[in-house]
């Protein structure tokens, strides 16, 4: 095997093949990249995460608490994650993760993440599908803690809420499903959510017609393969407030 090429991880799950592999890539100084490939979809890279950290800066920039319960929708290489842990107000941080590989991954030390995420006495890893939590109202995303609401819930699993990786995730991006999700937020809670591309006009209003308030904020970021840029969006949407 090559040394500026190893694959860290291969085998079969229930949405298809998964690979974990590192390239140490010349061209970019040795740097060496991690990059996700489930089936025929290349899921994430080391070399653009921009998007995915400013997704956990976004949604926590919306709160003025001193003390902030999060919930991560999908841990992927670990970035979002560690950007909210980055934030000393998080208290509590659950990431919940459909595919058990991708938590073993960070608990083996195969991603450069992974000691960040396990070490910090706030974060735990959960195995679970994070969709099936989000129709189940009547428990809360925190195994430990059934009856807990969230302050902020952060999602990064699928491409664009209409390019999914599963068709059975569709039904979360509609206003039922979105409904079902803001239920597991306290009150003035926010949900973000990381999508591919430009912000989608008629995802945003879907937004706003389930919450209190609504908006995109386009992301671009330098793309060091092409010596251009490349973009990404975050949605945030609010709950209702407190009454006072």
């Amino acid at each position: 095997m090559s040394f500026n090429y190893e694959e860290l991880y291969f085998g079969q799950t229930p949405l298809g093949d998964l690979m974990l592999r590192r390239r140490r890539m010349l061209d970019l100084g040795g740097r060496d990249v991690y990059e996700v490939k489930l089936g025929d979809y290349f899921l994430m890279s080391s070399l653009f995460h921009e998007a995915e950290s400013q997704l956990a800066k976004l949604g926590l920039g919306e709160l003025q608490k001193e003390a902030i319960d999060v919930v991560v929708g999908g841990l992927g290489l670990g970035y979002t994650a560690v950007s909210a842990l980055e934030d000393e107000r998080v208290a509590s941080l659950v990431v919940v993760e459909y595919l058990k590989e991708v938590i073993g991954w960070h608990q083996d030390g195969l991603v450069p993440l992974g000691k960040t995420l396990t070490e910090d006495p706030r974060c735990r890893l959960v195995h679970a599908d994070f969709f099936a939590l989000s129709r189940n109202t009547g428990k809360s995303f925190d195994p430990e803690h059934p009856a807990k609401k969230h302050d902020v819930i952060l999602l990064d699993i699928d491409h664009t809420p209409t390019n999914v990786l599963h068709q059975t995730n569709t039904r979360f991006y509609t206003r039922e499903g979105l409904g079902e999700l803001a239920r597991h937020l306290n009150p003035g809670g926010v949900f973000a959510l990381w999508a591919d591309g430009p912000p989608e006009t008629s995802f945003t209003d879907l937004l706003g017609r389930v919450f209190k308030s609504a908006g995109a904020h386009t992301i671009e970021f330098d793309n060091p393969l092409t010596g251009g840029s490349s973009e990404g969006c975050v949605y945030v949407a609010r709950t209702e407030p407190q009454a006072v």
